[in-house]
């Protein structure tokens, strides 16, 4: 019995081979041709744009892992049915759960691959592929696709980066001190600052404003020093993408924005989502059962993979849905974010029961 579960773990796992050589050409091609867009003469060349997409194929395949366990599944057992390997097995004494349990141990051992390549490997090539990116599109005078303003609180003093330069040097800096009752008590706007060994920012040609007893007083000087809100590490994470960090990175951020009392419902929902998805991709491998063991007049391998697929990208979807309608509505990051991969997953097990049982 043990040679057989071996038998058919290998047979699993070839078969998530098989879904990921299909899966991830196709879709790098897609990266490929969208950084082409932005390739210029004098600055982005195409061999960086290689680069940046070939640094992005870990994190393209983690996010596609749900869809590689549920294609490689119905692949897998798939084949061994077509083969009447199944129908013996299941003649030999095998029960449908043996055989979905025996699944999910393939399953455990990709999302276990799938995790620490996450964590150690596609979260720090894609960063750098992102600062590569950025910076060749700064030389050839391309603007990056802007991220957003960078915010931070301290007390009663608010700041705000407008832009980062490509050698991560803040521009257009914003600092509003407020009084105790939440009045605006200095406004201070600098076209850029330099981050020192020390922490401290000093701020270039800032044009300072304050306001005592309702009279404006106006002043500009060449020079003025700063204790920051923002580390120069975490300057440096700011300016990236949410789905480029680590779950390291991202708790660490998530405490300084709530330190900070800064909403953090974004970089949960990011967290939550990568602790969540070894579930889904669990469920997802699960669902492969089901769709193997159907009545002979359903449709051959082709048509439940073309089913699989268009299953996997509904379950996807609604999966996004939920947890965005979640920190729109300000629910629960950690019920919304999870709830669906359990419910998928219990949804999975009940599926494999009932065939169990109709066996």
């Amino acid at each position: 019995m043990i040679r057989l579960s071996f038998y058919l773990i290998r047979n699993v796992l070839i078969g998530f081979a098989a879904a990921a050589l299909l899966l991830l050409p196709l879709f790098t091609t897609f990266d490929l041709i969208a950084e082409l867009d932005d390739v210029t003469s004098g600055g982005y060349r195409w061999t960086q744009a290689v680069e940046v997409v070939l640094m992005t194929l870990p994190r393209r395949a983690v996010d596609l892992g749900p869809f590689i366990a549920l294609l490689g599944g119905i692949t897998g057992l798939g084949q061994l049915a077509l083969t009447q390997e199944l129908t013996a097995m299941r003649a030999a004494g095998v029960s449908i759960m043996r055989i979905a349990v025996t699944t999910m141990a393939a399953g455990l051992i990709v999302v276990v691959a799938l995790g620490a390549m996450d964590e150690w490997l596609a979260s720090p090539l894609q960063q750098h592929s992102v600062q590569l990116r950025n910076t060749a599109l700064a030389i050839s005078g391309e603007a990056a696709k802007p991220t957003g303003s960078i915010w931070a609180r301290r007390g009663n003093e608010v700041a705000r980066i407008g832009a980062m330069s490509r050698h991560n040097t803040p521009l257009n800096v914003e600092i509003l001190r407020l009084t105790s009752d939440m009045r605006l008590a200095s406004y201070i706007f600098a076209d850029s600052a330099e981050v020192r060994p020390d922490g401290s920012w000093l701020l270039h040609h800032p044009r300072i404003k304050e306001w005592e007893q309702d009279n404006e007083v106006t002043r500009e000087e060449d020079q003025m020093l700063w204790n920051s809100v923002f580390s120069d590490r975490r300057l440096k994470e700011l300016s990236l993408p949410t789905d480029s960090f680590s779950i390291q990175q991202l708790r660490h951020y998530i405490a300084f924005l709530n330190g900070s009392d800064q909403p953090s419902g974004e970089y949960q929902m990011a967290m939550w989502q990568k602790l969540g998805r070894p579930i889904l991709t669990l469920a997802m491998i699960l669902f492969a059962v089901p769709f193997t063991f159907v009545q002979q007049r359903s449709p051959g391998l082709g048509g439940r993979l073309a089913i699989g697929a268009v299953v996997g990208l509904l379950i996807y979807v609604a999966n996004q849905i939920v947890a965005n309608l979640g920190l729109l509505l300000n629910g629960n990051v950690i019920i919304t974010t999870l709830a669906p991969s359990f419910v998928l997953l219990a949804l999975a097990l009940w599926l494999v029961y009932r065939f169990d049982r109709a066996a």
